[in-house]
């Protein structure tokens, strides 16, 4: 199965960060196929000596088609999907899936999210140029879908997807919101979708169970901020690493001399 990291901007240089990337992406060439980055012109640059995808494409535009970069700092992943033919997956780089997945006709995402009205909030509350209709055939009610790890086996219901949350990004006013419009246009429009084309939905982890243990998948997301918070939290992390791809990737040792002189 074909997947494909995203990067764009300018890449946060966190240790962490660059060993899970280098980790997600040799482990799902292991278990489940060829992985692709597909990025802007910086980030290839800055990615240049990582041998670790099959191929790099650097075909996102530097300016994101005028889409606003503060607010919509994920907006890469969705311009890449709208040029990947399905049936793909989608994993961000700090998503490491350790076993061979079986992927069929749903729609695969990492786990169920609440309605928090503090992350969701009612559309009422976003600000949109005239012109933009929220679509009232929706299930509002639906529960929005974590894109970490996201599988779309169908054309037609991706370009969907990606196009409404293109025109939603588009469409925004310019604020200092930058998680909850974020999210609406990759999370909870993803559900909506889905739930208004009634297409099949099924995930790789249960909402409330996120925090017990398990050895398929591996997701930083808020780790990061505790590692960032913790130096030596971070060592213990970046150590482990080291240690898995020396011992997992022995062909790709010379990656850790690379992440090691790079300067946070």
């Amino acid at each position: 199965m074909r997947a494909i990291h995203v990067s764009t901007l300018a890449p946060r240089a966190e240790k962490f960060d660059l060993y899970s990337t280098v980790l997600s992406a040799l482990t799902w060439r292991k278990y489940n196929g060829e992985i692709v980055h597909i990025c802007d012109k910086q980030s290839a640059q800055f990615y240049e000596e990582f041998d670790v995808w099959d191929s790099v494409k650097p075909i996102i535009p530097d300016d994101l088609e005028g889409i606003n970069p503060t607010m919509f700092w994920a907006a890469g992943k969705l311009l890449a999907l709208r040029e990947t033919d399905s049936p793909v997956v989608m994993l961000d780089k700090d998503f490491i899936v350790w076993k061979k997945l079986e992927l069929g006709d749903s729609v695969v995402a990492a786990h169920r999210e609440d309605l928090n009205p503090g992350v969701y909030p009612d559309v009422s509350y976003f600000q949109m140029q005239t012109g933009y209709r929220f679509n009232p055939y929706f299930n509002y009610t639906a529960l929005p879908l974590n894109t970490a790890f996201l599988y779309l086996p169908d054309e037609d219901f991706k370009q969907f997807y990606v196009n409404m949350a293109i025109e939603f990004m588009k469409s925004a006013h310019d604020c200092s919101d930058y998680l909850r419009y974020m999210v609406y246009a990759e999370q909870r429009l993803l559900a909506l979708c889905a739930d208004f084309l009634k297409h099949p939905v099924e995930t790789l982890l249960d909402k409330d169970r996120l925090f017990e243990p398990q050895a398929d998948y591996t997701h930083l997301w808020g780790e990061k901020q505790k590692m960032r918070d913790n130096p030596d939290a971070e060592r213990e992390f970046n150590t482990r690493c080291r240690a898995r791809i020396m011992r997992d990737f022995p062909g790709y040792e010379h990656i850790i001399s690379i992440i090691e002189r790079i300067k946070p």
